[in-house]
């Protein structure tokens, strides 16, 4: 059975204290490593990131992480918070490439989008205008949703996010699988227009 600190404020535990509870298994030694540098760590994120909901959401994730990877932590190496700043800086560079990613999707479905002729003088801008709306209506209507806010209203992933009342990353889900259905969809539909005899 773990042993526990004795009662009072988390903040009283020095980090060796701290870091043997931890690898441990105790939780209020997660939780007071939580409250120590949970601050830092939103900042670092916050001003990496420039979004304060996905700094909270890498916060998590780094307190999760170190959660998890507790028996890799070797005291010797360094102090406790050098190693949750190291955590801290993979989870934020876990998020800007993601975020690239999900960019060049966004764009790349985007471009797709933008071949359609506003002014509908085009009959072939037309028909691309009847395929995308005809794809997104195939997708699940909570994909359908995020999508159809991002490309008609332009909204941010965060403005959805407060607009529908859905977790940040719910709502960077349903764009990314969204995406991919809908680029799927679009590509062999595209190829099915092509394979057409003239």
């Amino acid at each position: 059975m773990t042993r526990r600190p004795a009662a009072g404020p988390q903040e009283a535990l020095g980090d060796e204290e701290l870091a043997r509870g931890l690898v441990g298994g105790d939780e209020a030694c997660l939780a007071a490593a939580h409250a120590r540098w949970s601050p830092l760590v939103h900042a670092l994120a916050r001003r990496a990131l420039g979004d304060d909901r996905e700094a909270e959401d890498v916060t998590q994730l780094v307190f999760l992480g170190m959660w998890r990877g507790r028996h890799g932590y070797r005291p010797e190496r360094g102090p406790m918070a050098g190693w949750i700043i190291g955590i801290a800086r993979r989870k934020i560079a876990d998020a800007l490439a993601a975020r690239a990613r999900r960019a060049e999707l966004v764009a790349s479905a985007g471009a797709v989008l933008l071949l359609t002729d506003p002014s509908g003088g085009c009959p072939e801008g037309a028909l691309d205008r009847v395929l995308v709306g005809r794809e997104i209506a195939k997708l699940p209507a909570s994909q359908q949703e995020v999508l159809r806010l991002a490309f008609y209203e332009d909204l941010t992933q965060t403005q959805i996010a407060r607009r529908t009342g859905l977790p940040l990353g719910t709502v960077k889900s349903h764009a990314r699988r969204g995406l991919h259905q809908l680029r799927h969809g679009l590509r062999q539909a595209e190829n099915s227009r092509g394979e057409r005899p003239e």
